[in-house]
């Protein structure tokens, strides 16, 4: 069933990309595999998938230390400052930096390493009281001081998590709204410690539930889990 789910989330990837003039390839699947077994895992990489997103550090460590296959793990879930360590050289991409004393340890464990360490700026665009992350308003100021700052940081754009729900076009405003934010960065980057603008590419929207919504505001990374795995079993 995992290799007929990819190929129909590609799909709808396809579809939706069609619907608002853009190609499959400015959109980068994130195959969300927390809770999941390996098996199921080395599944989704047989069918094509190289990309896996984590809600934990300890399941995100531990899989990495399993698998042999040539693939990537982004975090995505809640990070504590005190785990940073743990993931730092072993993530791709950390899409859910949601305060400056976060990033500000990443700096503090990749310069340690030698690093440079590519993340996301969470923004609670919904404004949600039970959701992490930087407020529309806090974010275009956290971008600026992040990147003077933290030289083994760079941020590379915005993530965000919009509301449950079962009525996916509910979530085109905050979509739109994200997409406005991170294209006002574009236009207008802060500079880097390297004097440098920022590479503000990547905005990180959209999951099971609404990710074509999400495509056609403007994503460039969709996280799907349910989608592609099924439903997740908790403890």
């Amino acid at each position: 069933m995992i290799k007929e789910n990819v190929m129909q989330v590609h799909a709808h990837i396809a579809a939706a990309c069609a619907r608002c003039g853009r190609e499959p390839s400015e959109v980068t699947l994130i195959a969300v595999s927390k809770t999941k077994p390996l098996s199921m895992i080395e599944e989704c990489i047989a069918a094509g998938e190289r990309i896996f997103g984590e809600n934990y550090v300890q399941e995100l460590t531990e899989k990495y230390a399993q698998c042999n296959a040539d693939v990537t793990w982004h975090m995505i879930g809640h990070l504590q400052r005190n785990k940073v360590k743990y993931i730092i050289d072993k993530t791709a991409l950390i899409h859910s930096v949601d305060s400056l004393r976060l990033a500000a340890q990443i700096e503090s464990e990749a310069a340690k390493k030698g690093l440079t360490v590519d993340i996301l700026l969470e923004v609670n665009i919904a404004g949600e009281e039970s959701k992490w992350g930087f407020s529309a308003a806090e974010a275009p100021d956290a971008v600026a001081r992040i990147a003077a700052d933290c030289p083994h940081v760079r941020v590379r754009g915005f993530m965000t998590s919009a509301p449950y729900t079962e009525t996916p076009e509910s979530n085109r405003k905050h979509f739109r709204r994200l997409h406005a934010l991170f294209t006002s960065i574009q236009e207008a980057p802060p500079k880097a410690a390297d004097g440098n603008p920022v590479c503000f590419d990547t905005l990180s929207m959209g999951m099971t539930g609404d990710y074509e919504v999400a495509i056609e505001e403007g994503a460039t990374m969709v996280r799907v889990g349910t989608g592609i795995f099924g439903e997740r079993s908790y403890p």
